[in-house]
C-alpha cells in the first residue's frame, strides 16, 4: 500500500502557523485582551514543523500571523504560506558578507556556531545589526547551500548525526544483556587496518564480518571478504546458523547489506526477530564495537610480520584465533569464558535448515506478470521460462537471490510453498521446433464438441418474445412470401 505524500516545507509551515492562531480566530479575545493572548502564545515551547526540535516565536511574529489569517477571508492557511522564501530580507548586505566570510573560513561550523559568532561581530559593528534570528540566519545558509561540511578529525553535521547527538544527550545509556543463549545475536562488517594481496596482483583492504553472541560474547562465526554485499552476508550468516544453530533475534546496522531484500525476507523465513539500531548510534551494537579492538589489537597484530598475507591465509588464522584463543579466554565482564557461558545456558537456539534450504531462504520474493504468448517472465534483463500447467495465470509469485540467478523458484503466492524450479529461455534449442504437449488446466474438456444449434438462451428469449402479444418488431423484406 503506497502512502500518501508528505506535504511541502511550506505547507508545513502554513499549517503549523495555523494551528498556533487558530484558536484565536475560533475563539476571538475580548476588546483589549488581544495582546495578553498573544504573549501567552509567545510564552509557549513548539515542536518546530521542518526539524522537529523545541522553538518559540516572538509576540510580533504571532500577531503577524494572526492579522494575515483574519484578513485572509476564506482561506487563512494559505495567506500564511511563506512569500518571501529562500530572500531572508533580515539579513542586510554587509551582515551577509560578514556571515559568507565566516563561512569561507569555518566551513564545518554549525549553523548555531555561525550565529553565535556573528552576534559576538555585530556587537563591534553598528552596520551590521540587528541581528536576525537564528533561524532566520539558518534558513539564509541552507537556502545558499552552506551546509556544514566534514570537519578534520570530526564528524559531518548531518541532520541525522545532529538528531542522535541530541538523543543520547538526552537520554540515558544503559548496557544490556539477553537472558538466554541464542536469544540475540549481533552481526556486522568491520574495515581492516591491514591489506591482502588478492589473486590479481593487487592490495586490498578485506572487511571482516563478525557474529557475536548477546549474552555469551561467542564469536559465532567470522569470515574476512573483499566486498561489503548482501551475498556475503547471506553467506556469513548461513554458516554461523549451521554452527550454532538458529537465534531467535539480530541486530545490525542500517546498512544496504543488512537490508537487503534478501536478508531481511530471509531472517523473517527462519523466525529471526531482525532489529537495527538508530542511525548514528553505534554504542547500540556496543559488544560488537569492543569485539573490533580486540581483533586489532590482537589478531591483526600478531600478523604484522606477514608481508605476502592473503585472504586465505587472514581467514585460516582469524578461524584458529576466535575458537582456540578468543572463545576460550575468560572475558573480564561475564567473569568466565564466552564457550563456557554458551554452554551454560539457558538457551533458545533452535536446529538449523540444511545447506540447500538455507541458500533457499536467503532469496527475495517478488511479483511477475507472465507474458502470454510464450509463458515466459523476466527477472533481472533475463527471460525463464515457465512450464505450461501454469500459463493460464496472469501473475506468477518468484524466488531468488540477485547475485545468483542459476536458482529461481515459483512459488505459491499464498503459502509460500516452492512449485517448481525455473529455468533460463533456451532460444537456441527452441528453435529445433521440438513442443510439449500442453498440459490440462483445471477440469478436462469433453472429448466432443457438443451438438450444434441455437444457443439456449437466445431461444428462450425468442420463445418470450412470441408469447408476449405484441405486434411484430419489424416489418419482413427480402425474406421470402409473407402472403
Amino acid at each position: 500500500m503506497s502512502t500518501a505524500p508528505q506535504p511541502s516545507v511550506h505547507e508545513r509551515w502554513a499549517q503549523f502557523r495555523f494551528a498556533v492562531v487558530g484558536p484565536l480566530l475560533a475563539a476571538p479575545p475580548p476588546q483589549g485582551h488581544l495582546r495578553a493572548e498573544l504573549e501567552r502564545l509567545a510564552e509557549r515551547t513548539w515542536k518546530h514543523p521542518v526539524s522537529g526540535q523545541p522553538v518559540q516565536f516572538a509576540v510580533s511574529t504571532i500577531e503577524r500571523w494572526f492579522l494575515a489569517a483574519r484578513n485572509a477571508g476564506d482561506d487563512p492557511v494559505r495567506a500564511l504560506r511563506r512569500k518571501d522564501a529562500g530572500r531572508q530580507d533580515s539579513l542586510n548586505a554587509a551582515l551577509r558578507q560578514a556571515l559568507l566570510a565566516q563561512y569561507r573560513e569555518h566551513p564545518g561550523w554549525s549553523a548555531q556556531l555561525h550565529y553565535d559568532n556573528l552576534v559576538v561581530v555585530a556587537g563591534g559593528q553598528p552596520e551590521l545589526r540587528p541581528v536576525p534570528s537564528y533561524w532566520t540566519v539558518r534558513r539564509y545558509l541552507l537556502a545558499h547551500g552552506l551546509r556544514g561540511r566534514r570537519r578534520p578529525g570530526g564528524a559531518r553535521r548531518t541532520a541525522g548525526a545532529q538528531r542522535a547527538e541530541a538523543r543520547l544527550a538526552a537520554r540515558e545509556v544503559r548496557s544490556y544483556e539477553a537472558e538466554y543463549v541464542g536469544g540475540l545475536w549481533h552481526w556486522d562488517y568491520h574495515h581492516g587496518s591491514r591489506k591482502v594481496v588478492t589473486a590479481q596482483g593487487e592490495w586490498a583492504t578485506p572487511l571482516l564480518f563478525g557474529v557475536l553472541d548477546d549474552r555469551s560474547r561467542l564469536a559465532c562465526h567470522l569470515q574476512w571478504y573483499l566486498e561489503e554485499n548482501a551475498e556475503n552476508t547471506a553467506h556469513a550468516l548461513a554458516q554461523a546458523i549451521q554452527k550454532r544453530g538458529l537465534p531467535r533475534a539480530g541486530m545490525s546496522d542500517n546498512g544496504t547489506p543488512m537490508t537487503a531484500a534478501e536478508i531481511v525476507e530471509g531472517l523473517a523465513r527462519l523466525g529471526i526477530v531482525h532489529e537495527t539500531t538508530l542511525p548514528y548510534s553505534p554504542y547500540q551494537n556496543g559488544k560488537q564495537e569492543a569485539f573490533w579492538a580486540q581483533i586489532e589489537g590482537r589478531l591483526l597484530a600478531m600478523l604484522e610480520g606477514v608481508e605476502d598475507l592473503s585472504l586465505a591465509l587472514l581467514n585460516e588464522a582469524t578461524q584458529a584465533w576466535a575458537e582456540l584463543e578468543y572463545n576460550r579466554k575468560r572475558h573480564a565482564e561475564i567473569a568466565q569464558t564466552p564457550a563456557a557461558r554458551w554452554l551454560a545456558g539457558p538457551q533458545v537456539l533452535r536446529p538449523a535448515p540444511d545447506s540447500a534450504a538455507l541458500r533457499l531462504t536467503f532469496t527475495r520474493a517478488e511479483s511477475r506478470t507472465l507474458r502470454r504468448s510464450d509463458a515466459t517472465v523476466s527477472i533481472a534483463g533475463r527471460r525463464f521460462e515457465v512450464p505450461n500447467r501454469y500459463r493460464h495465470l496472469p501473475r506468477i509469485a518468484v524466488r531468488y537471490a540477485a547475485w545468483d540467478l542459476t536458482t529461481v523458484h515459483l512459488i505459491d503466492d499464498a503459502t509460500g510453498t516452492v512449485l517448481c524450479r525455473l529455468y533460463p529461455q533456451d532460444k537456441a534449442g527452441n528453435a529445433s521446433g521440438l513442443r510439449r504437449t500442453l498440459e490440462p488446466i483445471g477440469d478436462a474438456l469433453p472429448a466432443t464438441a457438443p451438438a450444434g444449434g441455437m444457443a439456449p438462451l437466445l431461444s428462450k428469449l425468442i420463445a418470450e418474445r412470441a408469447a408476449s402479444g405484441l405486434p411484430p418488431a419489424y416489418l419482413p423484406k427480402d425474406e421470402g412470401d409473407t402472403r
